[in-house]
């Protein structure tokens, strides 16, 4: 059982096959969110950097 939150997304991007790469590092690391307007948009938990 995962000890923290980063853990946890640690263990779900291990149990994932090849997704979204974050194109500013190159991390697989995505977090996909919704944005205001209903869009959805990306965010690298690595480094930090959002696109859409």
């Amino acid at each position: 059982m995962p000890t923290s939150i980063l853990d946890a997304i640690e263990d779900l991007s291990d149990t994932h096959g090849p997704g979204i790469a974050c194109p500013s590092c190159g991390s697989g690391k995505v977090a996909q969110v919704l944005g205001d307007n209903g869009g959805v948009s990306y965010v690298c938990t690595a480094c930090g950097h959002s696109w859409s």
